[in-house]
């Protein structure tokens, strides 16, 4: 779900990073999955926004992210 203002590119990064590879596996099912190690699709177009929020909230002292 792309955030109007954002580069989708950057923010799959920053989760990407703020995720453990095991723990991507707990936001997706097997399909999206395998469509994202495949690279057909980013996690910012996987995950719903209140997932992506809850994810950037819970490591934000790991990073800047805006409110």
């Amino acid at each position: 779900m792309p955030v109007p203002g954002y580069d989708p590119e950057d923010i799959d990064d920053t989760l990407e990073a703020l995720l453990e590879p095991n723990e991507i596996e707990d936001y997706l099912d097997d399909e999206q999955l395998e469509a994202y190690r495949n690279g057909g699709q980013d996690l910012v177009d996987l995950l719903e926004g209140n997932e992506i929020r809850r994810i950037l909230d819970r490591k934000e002292g790991a990073i800047d992210a805006p409110d």
